[in-house]
């Protein structure tokens, strides 16, 4: 009798595709409570201004450094225990926390109070996807996985919208407190954490032909660092990420000041169908076309990136400076749709040059970089640069030119993205020669 070799018995113990689906739309249902829990803050920044008389200084470190200060370090450490322990048992535990603290974030009266709160819900969320992508990486083959990631992401646009659904729901035009939102928001995470718990199993993981089961984290840190289209692919949405945080954190308030005719309760609607129409669709087209042209050519993977950014970042530029209302909103929906299509190639890339031994490090490592300079300085320096100029511009002005001055971190990407589409071939051949000879 003929024993299976090692990719013959992974192919048959390979769980069944409903069962695959079901794990992704859980992991998304996850990711999406991430961004809900991240992004309610700045969707409520108006009324959390009014109500703690904040300036936009501390709103923004609030919305950016706040919550990033120990999720990009806590990342690492969470990331090197999803590579060796149980990964369901850590994104259970991850999204209890943060759905926790955003829930308490209700209870807060100052802004210190609120900004600890804020320092609890990153450390929680520093859990989430590390872990999901190298679950999801397991689960789904290289043919497959950009859809998969870009799937997954998707948890980010319905999560937003989701937010701005329950924002616009219960604050009900603006007469209710800001702090039933989160309380509302942060519950129903905790239940879907024990969902989770109860019905996904630990899967498989990707084998490992000859090198250690799992690599130590020096050499895979190191190994990923002398990937030049990782570098790439990261600091790309690193930089288009910037502009976009910034963007999703501060839009309402730029709205708000600059359109004030719109009813707050129409806006939040607005851009909660914005984000899940076709925010949700540019992510998901992104993975599908990285897919399907990736078949031809791997520079796709930053070749669609480059395009759909170089589409969309006029739009948001002259968004931000027609009289139009409605206009604006249309020219924000191109670039929305537009910054969504990099998802899931970059995070394909981070898992395809990865060791598969050393795949939720990639990840963490990507998070790392993306949110030291994204999450933590998109929405902290618009908001330091809006309140330095607030006194000479008023406050409306002051957020327009501050806001403006993201066309520079876009630009950056672009740069970055297009870089990456000339090493990839490269790098991705070797990706596979290293993990033939692991």
């Amino acid at each position: 009798m003929q024993i299976p070799d090692v990719a013959e018995q992974a192919e048959i113990n390979k769980p069944t595709r409903a069962y695959r689906n079901y794990v992704l739309f859980i992991l998304t249902l996850v990711y999406a409570f991430n961004f809900i829990d991240r992004q309610i803050i700045g969707i409520l920044s108006p009324f959390i201004k009014a109500d703690l008389g904040l300036d936009d200084a501390q709103l923004g470190l609030l919305k950016g450094f706040a919550f990033a200060l120990l999720y990009t370090v806590v990342g690492i450490p969470i990331a090197w225990l999803a590579d060796r322990y149980n990964r369901v048992n850590i994104i259970a535990v991850s999204l209890t926390l943060w759905s926790g603290f955003t829930a308490l974030s209700g209870l807060a009266a100052n802004f210190w109070q609120l900004a600890l709160l804020r320092v609890g819900v990153g450390i929680g969320e520093a859990g989430g996807s590390p872990p999901s992508h190298s679950i999801l990486s397991d689960l789904f083959d290289t043919t497959e996985r950009a859809k998969a990631l870009a799937v997954y992401s998707l948890g980010i646009p319905f999560g937003i919208m989701a937010a701005y659904f329950a924002a616009a729901f219960f604050l009900d035009g603006g007469s209710a407190d800001w702090r039933i939102v989160m309380i509302s928001v942060g519950v129903p995470g905790v239940a879907l954490a024990v969902l989770m718990k109860l019905t996904i199993k630990e899967p498989t993981r990707a084998a490992v032909v000859n090198g250690p089961k799992q690599m130590p984290f020096l050499i895979s840190v190191k190994r990923l660092l002398k990937i030049p289209t990782w570098w790439g692919m990261c600091l790309g949405i690193s930089f288009g990420s910037f502009g976009n945080y910034a963007i999703s954190t501060w839009i309402i308030d730029f709205y708000v000041r600059i359109h004030p005719d719109l009813a707050i309760q129409k806006l939040l609607i607005v851009f909660g169908i914005v984000n899940g129409t076709a925010y949700a669709l540019g992510v998901w087209l992104g993975g599908v076309i990285a897919d399907k042209w990736g078949k031809k050519s791997r520079r796709a993977y930053a070749l669609l990136p480059t395009i759909a950014m170089i589409i969309g970042v006029p739009c948001f530029f002259f968004s931000l400076h027609v009289g139009n209302v409605w206009l604006s909103i249309g020219l924000m929906t191109i670039m929305l749709f537009g910054s969504g299509m990099y998802l899931g190639p970059c995070f394909a890339i981070a898992q395809t040059l990865a060791p598969v031994n050393a795949r939720a490090m990639s990840t963490a490592l990507f998070f790392f970089v993306l949110n030291i300079i994204a999450l933590g300085g998109g929405p902290t320096i618009v908001g330091i640069v809006s309140q330095s100029l607030a006194v000479s511009m008023g406050e409306g002005e002051a957020l327009r030119m501050s806001l403006s001055w993201l066309l520079l971190p876009y630009l950056l990407a672009i740069a970055t993205f297009y870089w990456s589409s000339t090493k990839i071939e490269h790098d991705w051949g070797e990706a596979e020669r290293m993990q033939a000879l692991d």
